[in-house]
């Protein structure tokens, strides 16, 4: 309360100093440059005043706010007028303005304030990632094993990239999705294990408060954009197998280009509304989070504020854009089905269900994997178990795809074979 109470003795200095301004007066406007000048740096003065982004306010920042505003919206002084229209016009904008520059200049003299605890509250910008293990000896397996399968998800997912590009045979619309597909693996994988391998190497387990959100952000961003590429993929064997004389007219390149434009959209969106809905937070002293990244449900679990809307958006979200596509996939699937069991010959039957294996398998890996998170999270305390749940959609399953949509496909290993051979002649 310092700096409000120097703020009043530099304005009643100001009114003393002045001898047109007595009781029942108020200072003329060339005077009042002089209030608006002592005012700012009676705030100016008042460093104790902080916050922290994201944390709760402290009483000193809530009575100077509430003193700020209701100095602001107080109502100009009566004046008797003997002067003209355009002079009074002039004195209402002078006043009116040194508000205004009081005001802005009060906002931006508060600056972050970092490290500060106060009760059950923390200031502090920095999570703790406690990873999969906390006993040492597991840390180098881990670091070794988490390495190598990012490696193999990386080089696998950009083999079908490359291949996809470079061999015109698949220029289709299956394999347009699949290309996108290896795209978002790589960048899924990317967003959660270099940091876990950082913290491992150099023993250190925070994150900071950005960083922490940041990562909240991609993860969600990359999970519904694979979930969007699913749903495509099934929607583009249900026609290629129920409607195969109109495949070309139906999944033509710009269709196919608006779908991933669209499913991008949607999941930038998402993740946008779950991050910024977590800013809102206060965070308890409590800062670790039982896992090897920031995932969204143990994050609002160490949360001291009110999560019921966080919780609400995230069920609510968690069913139209997860149950939603699930059952556009299972339909298309019963379609599939439902067709194929009329085709007389048994080797036909087999080539369809061996091409839409592959996705099945991946769609069974990535939903069971990513509802079983949700509902682990909400029925259990065992953060442990959840944080291993997670490890099968955000590592296993991009690590396992290339596998799965390669060896079962020889269209796919014919254009394996043409780049490794084209990348090894070019040596």
């Amino acid at each position: 309360m310092a700096g409000a109470g120097s703020t009043q003795e530099h304005s009643r200095d100001c009114a003393a100093s002045d001898p047109e301004t007595g009781a029942g007066r108020h200072p003329t406007p060339e005077k009042a440059p002089m209030i608006c000048s002592s005012s700012v740096s009676g705030i100016m003065e008042n460093r104790d005043t902080r916050l922290a982004p994201g944390f709760p306010l402290t009483p000193l920042f809530q009575h100077q706010r509430m003193w700020l505003f209701s100095g602001l919206l107080a109502p100009l002084p009566e004046k008797r007028w003997e002067r003209g229209t355009q002079e009074k016009k002039i004195d209402v904008f002078k006043k009116v303005s040194l508000k205004f520059c009081f005001l802005v200049t009060s906002v931006f003299s508060i600056k972050p304030l970092r490290n500060v605890k106060s009760g059950n509250f923390s200031a502090t910008t920095d999570f703790l990632l406690l990873g999969l293990s906390e006993d040492p000896q597991l840390q180098p397996l881990l670091f070794c094993l988490f390495l190598s399968m990012y490696l193999v998800s990386v080089f696998g997912n950009l083999l079908i990239i490359l291949a996809t590009v470079y061999d015109s045979h698949l220029h289709t619309p299956m394999y347009f999705f699949l290309s996108n597909l290896s795209f978002v693996d790589i960048c899924l994988t990317s967003t959660t294990i270099p940091k876990m391998l950082v913290n491992i190497e150099t023993q250190s387990k925070s994150i900071s408060y950005t960083g922490c959100l940041t990562q909240i952000c991609f993860v969600l961003t990359f999970a519904g954009l694979e979930n969007g590429i699913l749903v495509m993929m099934a929607f583009d064997r249900f026609v290629a197998i129920c409607h195969l004389l109109r495949y070309k007219a139906i999944m033509n390149p710009k269709l196919c280009r608006l779908f991933v434009l669209l499913s991008f959209l949607i999941s930038v969106l998402d993740a946008l509304l779950h991050t910024l809905m977590a800013l809102r937070l206060s965070f308890c002293t409590d800062l670790e989070i039982p896992h090897f990244f920031c995932e969204l449900a143990h994050v609002l679990k160490l949360a001291c504020s009110d999560i019921l809307i966080n919780n609400i958006l995230v069920y609510l979200v968690t069913s139209l854009l997860g149950v939603v596509p699930l059952s556009g996939i299972i339909i298309s699937y019963t379609q599939i089905v439902y067709s194929v069991l009329k085709i007389p010959s048994a080797g036909g039957k087999y080539k369809v269900f061996s091409i839409c294996g592959s996705h099945l398998i991946v769609v069974s890996l990535f939903y069971g994997t990513g509802f079983g998170v949700y509902l682990s999270s909400a029925a259990t305390h065992s953060s442990r178990k959840s944080a291993i749940v997670s490890v099968m959609y955000t590592v296993v399953t991009p690590m396992m795809n290339p596998f799965i949509y390669s060896l079962r496909n020889k269209d796919m290993m014919g254009a394996l074979r043409k780049l490794i051979s084209r990348i090894s002649a070019s040596h």
